[in-house]
């Protein structure tokens, strides 16, 4: 029986980053390469010091790599426009959730729909249609957000990297500030989001918890793929 082929939708080849003041052999991030494909959920674990944040800022386009080369969807990312790159493909979900606290929930959504220029008629109403997917009723949306819990935060800070549909999702460490429980069920969503939206979720992370629910895990001290299910 034939391979079923791969839908890769991101490429890491050979990557290697040196921060302009270190020393000529002094690499936070040496000959990395992962295949990303549409589909599946990711972790990328590793100790402090092993370059996972650095990585992050490689595949987001926020640093360019010092050799090596990163492929998204079949381009290389030093030959795309960054700011669209960042707009438009890549949704972006932080630990620390980055939302505006004096806003409401579907303020902070629509907030990047306008950043992104898009042109929706009703931009509460799909604010409200995006809370939907990650779990949060309707009666949330006017909510002020330090009004909501840390879990209800991160779902919110999902549904607005939701907001323009990328094709890929990248989140650090999304549930280092919740407990199991909450965890496990913002872990669904990512698992949704990839299997049955077909978009590729990178997640960086320390939890054991993660790394037991995703698809493949890349270990970057040992820079190789532990499990791919």
């Amino acid at each position: 029986m034939a391979n079923k082929k791969k839908n890769i939708i991101l490429s890491i080849k050979n990557a290697s980053y040196r921060y302009s003041d270190a020393e000529a052999d002094d690499y936070a991030l040496r000959d990395v390469s992962f295949d990303f494909e549409s589909g599946k959920v990711y972790a990328i674990r590793g100790r402090s010091g092993t370059g996972k944040t650095t990585l992050l800022s490689l595949i987001s386009g926020l640093e360019r790599c010092t050799k090596g080369e990163i492929i998204f969807d079949g381009k290389s990312l030093k030959d795309m426009n960054l700011d669209k790159y960042r707009n438009s493909d890549i949704g972006i979900v932080f630990q620390s959730y980055n939302l505006l606290p004096f806003m409401t929930a579907s303020e902070n959504i629509i907030l990047s729909m306008d950043a992104n220029g898009l042109k929706i008629k009703n931009k509460k109403e799909k604010a409200i249609e995006l809370m939907g997917k990650v779990g949060l009723k309707e009666n949330y949306a006017d909510r002020k957000v330090l009004r909501l819990s840390g879990g209800e935060q991160q779902r919110v800070a999902i549904a607005r990297s939701l907001s323009y549909n990328p094709k890929m999702i990248i989140a650090d460490e999304p549930t280092g500030n919740l407990d199991k429980q909450t965890e496990t069920e913002i872990l669904e969503i990512f698992k949704k989001l990839a299997h049955k939206e077909n978009k590729c979720v990178i997640i960086v992370t320390h939890s054991q918890n993660v790394c037991d629910t995703v698809d493949v895990i890349y270990d970057l001290k040992k820079v190789k793929e532990v499990r791919d299910k």
